[in-house]
């Protein structure tokens, strides 16, 4: 089993006084907050998850069904593992978890641009940011660029299992970072 821990949420304040607590997702699997799931925190509690409130953000733990016990997991972060997320979410056609896609390699026309090092979320669209080729930045290109993780307009292929990525017009948004 995988000992990566991945961030997914952070606790809030009590609701009520049977122990509920405002839940802040920083995950796209809400799902995965199921009756029964594990989590552990930041101060390295497991909770299991008793219920779930989706359209509230409001989620209540085994052992601490009572305000005061609740009061006690403010401001917690929760954390999940790569082997539970791939168990418990369900992915679409196209999709890919950001710890896949962490580490690709990014070609454009077979010509290696760079290594991915973080995505970065903005409004209207995620954005890989690349950690461009040690060649590339002898000839004065930019160490780092940002590329929009747009299907079919840069993102021609994504390949998990390679760790590869396929682009296009990627070179040009580097020149012109």
């Amino acid at each position: 089993m995988s000992i990566d821990k991945i961030y997914v949420a952070k606790l809030g304040k009590t609701v009520g006084l049977k122990g509920d607590i405002k839940i802040f997702l920083d995950s796209d699997f809400p799902n995965q907050f199921k009756t029964g799931a594990t989590f552990t925190t930041n101060k390295n509690l497991t909770l299991k998850v008793i219920s779930y409130n989706k359209s509230r953000q409001i989620i209540k733990f085994e052992n601490f069904e009572d305000i005061e016990l609740a009061k006690k997991l403010t401001n917690q972060e929760l954390f999940t593992t790569k082997d539970k997320t791939k168990e418990n979410c369900q992915l679409e056609k196209n999709e890919h978890f950001w710890f896949d896609i962490m580490d690709c390699i990014i070609y454009e026309n077979g010509k290696k641009l760079g290594k991915v090092i973080d995505i970065n979320r903005y409004p209207v669209n995620d954005y890989l940011e690349i950690q461009t080729d040690e060649s590339l930045v002898k000839e004065g290109l930019p160490k780092v660029f940002l590329l929009p993780y747009i299907l079919e307009t840069y993102i021609l292929n994504v390949n998990i299992k390679d760790k590869i990525i396929d682009v296009q017009d990627a070179y040009d948004i580097l020149e012109n970072s």
